[in-house]
């Protein structure tokens, strides 16, 4: 059974799962400001859900790279974005500032 290494917890989840579904059900706040009300609720096009993601998940899919392909976001930052995003082993998973969780500053990871 994988787990998610966030904001000081583990949490346990089934392989597969998606890593949005996951963190909302154990009350990790996800969204930043606004976010929260403001989102496309799972799928994949707004980019609120992006987070760094270490660990095995699975390959990011089209949604995934089309939306961050497109600005705020950036292709080349190795971020992904939760709603689409697949749980396969044990990861760690940060979330940075900005509306879109697009900068540069960390609001929370794996400890903290």
């Amino acid at each position: 059974m994988p787990k998610i290494f966030v904001q000081g917890n583990e949490l346990d989840c089934d392989r597969g799962a998606n890593l949005r579904q996951v963190l909302i059900q154990h009350g990790i706040a996800l969204y930043n400001g606004n976010a929260q009300w403001i989102n496309c609720h799972g799928i994949g096009t707004c980019g609120t859900c992006a987070v760094q993601v270490d660990g095995d998940v699975s390959e990011a899919n089209w949604r995934d790279r089309t939306r961050r392909s497109l600005p705020p976001h950036t292709p080349d930052r190795t971020r992904r974005l939760a709603c689409q995003t697949q749980v396969l082993g044990d990861i760690s998973v940060t979330k940075f500032d900005g509306f879109w969780g697009q900068g540069d500053r960390v609001l929370w990871d794996a400890q903290s």
